[in-house]
């Protein structure tokens, strides 16, 4: 009989409740009896959400727990959960791998061996075809003291012009955009500013798949009474709930915000005040979008024209207004125009630089933002100055220790390096934390310029199909097992700290480029024991720029939790808001309005192309996948792709469909849904040939930003008479793929909504 319990101090049946079945927990066993709780931020989007990390008493990441850090409040989505497990996976790479020619299969070699055969290789190459023939590629998942490092190895080690990174696919059209009407590059106003304003806008940006833990901040402002705008072409979680959904057909945003602003004119909605006090260039655009009726963007985005007009009253009438964007809006040949006109609205309404009223980019790589600032980007020397530019090259010669004539200039983005290769300009190449046979688009383009290469090597904790073509693969620590910081999408700077040892025969990034750089002769330029000595570089090589860190050190980030940029002194708290006072980093001060006439897509429609091809991401993969398909629970959430069709096409979800455009074929599983409009097709591109949604995207790019336009293509759809079969993503000689990861791999069906399928619901 149980023992009985007071009432006074438990409810009645309490007692046979908490004995049924035994006492509590009396049949688990704790496997692992001593631990340690490492403070550190997720390596995936750019919220960058606080965590713990569970090491085990031998010194190994074993789990994870949410931290109550500000940022996230104790909350982690389902590649943060999971994060913890690609650090001592079985698919981890442990030794060098190396092969003279791609006919040949890798075999493990010592690090001298690789090492020394790339140094080379660098020198044969760059000995008969010059300097520029070599190039390096980086990436926005690593931290700010590696992609510093990236820069500075290209210029100084290389000494090549032709230095970019993956972000080149994420942040740069924001990044143009804001550097045009603000001077400076970063996010307007903090998360928490979210929960003070009246009216939210968020355009093509699918929070709550891309960033699930931001849309606590979204909530917040629900709770407030916040009315709530979306502009996407699906009805994503978040739009469902929206106040107003404009389903705008793809790639016409220019002309949806266009005529928003026409609107607010018209209306009398416009803060006259700001606008002749805080402003430049008002007088050219109220005539330019005067053009933009309601009823030529309806025509033009296929909308209701009320609809223009609600939200243009919404947003314009609210006491304190916020817009945010992502890719959405960004992967267009039109992407800085469109980032521009959202920029336009917010100015002509006085929504910058007040708490609740403000403008904002949302990251999609964990060091999005700080991954364009020190360096690695084509364009850009640390603290954003420009490579052209004789003082900034002159300023960041002095800090290296160089000549400025030793500088290259300024060289070509990512797409445009892959047609170099093809046309054999780059002949050899380094790749760091990048996978751009799943990223870029036009994969067959992307094939032939990788295998024009005469040498190819690739930095990776796993082997991803880039690297799977290379001739050298370097084996590097992941973000567990060094230490550094990142920028999130608030521009907070946040600290990770190292939680183990790597494995035994692998290296930091930083270890390798500057063993890379003795080598090839300038050692002395890179003498940097760690993170901290390139992080206190990293420092002094901003100092009196806008992109400031001179005033972060660990121990300060460590103390608060993360400091927003600029921060120019030990003394400063940083700066969460910028523009307060409606005061901008341009020398007058004023926000740069920009005239921006709507063009359409590069890919024309047609009557065999006559729909229209949108990709993005879900919630359970990141990326190209090439760390997310490797994790059992994330692959059971969602094993394969799919396309998203409207029931209006006929097709039964499951049905075999043919997704063709002028670059590929897929044949993917429909998930039918009244989610997407009628002549839209929607795929996720996690995954790689057969079944890349890249395959199919076309490699037009912004001729501003050099951004690829990857959410607009011309597509038609067929019936198919079987699925394109996923791949395992690739592992090292003698290994087979991990089969816990990929046993869900064959499963025949889309997940039952786009945000994925637990095993509960599989039958």
């Amino acid at each position: 009989m149980s023992e009985r319990v007071d009432p006074t101090v438990a409810p009645r049946g309490t007692g046979d409740f908490r004995d049924a079945g035994g006492l509590p927990a009396a049949a688990w066993r704790a496997d692992q009896t001593e631990q340690t709780l490492v403070p550190t931020h997720c390596c995936f989007c750019g919220v960058q959400c606080g965590m713990y990390l569970r090491v085990n008493s031998a010194g190994k990441v074993f789990g994870v727990e949410p931290r109550n850090h500000d940022i996230n409040r104790m909350r982690l989505c389902p590649k943060g959960i999971n994060a913890y497990q690609q650090v001592n996976h079985p698919d981890r790479l442990t030794a060098p791998l190396m092969r003279r020619s791609r006919d040949e299969p890798f075999r493990e070699v010592s690090w001298e061996e690789a090492l020394s055969h790339t140094v080379e290789e660098i020198r044969r190459i760059q000995g008969e075809h010059g300097a520029d023939a070599f190039g390096l590629l980086g990436g926005a998942s690593l931290f700010s003291e590696k992609t510093y490092l990236v820069g500075k190895f290209g210029r100084v080690a290389l000494k090549t012009r032709h230095v970019d990174y993956n972000g080149r696919l994420c942040m740069v059209s924001a990044a143009g955009a804001n550097k045009l009407a603000f001077g400076i590059d970063r996010a307007g106003n903090p998360f928490s500013d979210i929960l003070r304003t009246d009216c939210l806008l968020i355009a093509g940006s699918n929070v709550g798949e891309c960033f699930p833990v931001m849309t606590q901040y979204v909530w917040g402002a629900r709770d407030r009474g916040a009315k709530l705008i979306v502009v996407d072409p699906r009805e994503t979680a978040i739009a469902r709930t929206a106040d107003v959904h404009v389903a705008l057909k793809s790639g016409t945003d220019a002309a949806f915000f266009n005529a928003v602003l026409n609107v607010v004119i018209e209306d009398g909605l416009v803060d006259e005040e700001f606008v002749a006090a805080h402003t430049t260039g008002w007088d050219e655009l109220k005539q330019t979008v005067k053009q933009y009726t309601p009823e030529r963007a309806a025509g033009i985005c296929g909308i209701p024209a009320e609809q223009v007009v609600e939200v243009a009253r919404m947003f314009g009438g609210a006491g304190k207004a916020m817009a945010w964007h992502a890719r959405g809006i960004e992967h267009h040949t039109q992407g800085v125009e469109n980032c521009l006109t959202v920029i336009n609205l917010c100015a002509a309404t006085g929504n910058l630089g007040k708490p609740g009223a403000g403008y904002g980019t949302i990251t999609g790589q964990g060091n999005g933002q700080g991954g364009r600032e020190h360096g690695q980007k084509s364009d850009l020397l640390p603290g954003g100055r420009s490579i052209n530019d004789p003082e900034h090259r002159r300023q960041i010669a002095g800090i290296w220790g160089i000549d400025e004539a030793e500088l290259p200039l300024a060289g070509t983005s990512m797409m445009e390096m892959v047609w170099q290769m093809q046309r054999q300009e780059i002949r050899g190449l380094i790749g760091i934390c990048n996978n751009p046979f799943v990223s870029l688009p036009n994969y067959a383009v992307v094939k032939d310029g990788y295998d024009t290469l005469e040498f190819h090597a690739q930095f990776d904790f796993f082997l991803s199909e880039t690297a799977a073509n290379a001739h050298v693969v370097f084996p590097v620590t992941t973000w567990a097992e060094d230490e550094g910081v990142m920028a999130n999408a608030e521009a907070r700077v946040v600290k990770h700290n190292k939680a183990q040892e790597p494995p035994a025969g692998v290296r930091t990034d930083t270890w390798v480029m500057c063993e890379l750089a003795r080598r090839l002769g300038v050692g002395d330029k890179f003498d940097f024991p760690g993170s901290r000595q390139v992080f206190d570089e990293l420092r002094a090589a901003s100092k009196g720029t806008v992109i400031d860190y001179y005033g972060i050190t660990y121990e300060r980030l460590e103390q608060t939790g993360g400091i927003a940029w600029p921060c120019p002194d030990l003394e400063h708290p940083g700066t969460p808001r910028l523009f307060e006072g409606g005061k901008t980093y341009h020398p007058d001060g004023k926000v740069h309005l920009q005239v921006v006439e709507w063009h359409p897509p590069a890919d024309p429609y047609s009557d065999e192309y006559p729909m229209t091809l949108t990709t993005g991401r879900t919630v359970a993969h990141f990326l190209s996948g090439n760390q997310t398909r490797r994790l059992g629970a994330l692959v059971e959430q969602t094993p394969r792709p799919w396309v998203e069709v409207h029931p209006s096409h006929g097709f039964r979800t499951g049905d075999p469909v043919r997704v063709v455009t002028r670059r590929g074929v897929s044949v993917l599983p429909a998930l039918v849904t009244e989610a997407i409009r009628a002549d839209h097709v929607f795929v996720p591109y996690h995954w790689p040939s057969p079944v890349a949604a890249n395959a199919l995207t076309i490699d037009a790019l912004d001729p501003r930003s050099k951004i690829p336009e990857y959410k607009v293509c011309a597509v038609r759809i067929e019936r198919a008479s079987a699925l394109d079969e996923v791949p395992a993503p690739p592992t090292p000689p003698g290994r087979e793929a991990y089969p816990e990861a990929q046993a869900s791999r064959t499963d025949p069906l889309p997940p039952t909504s786009p945000q994925g399928r637990g095993t509960s619901e599989r039958g």
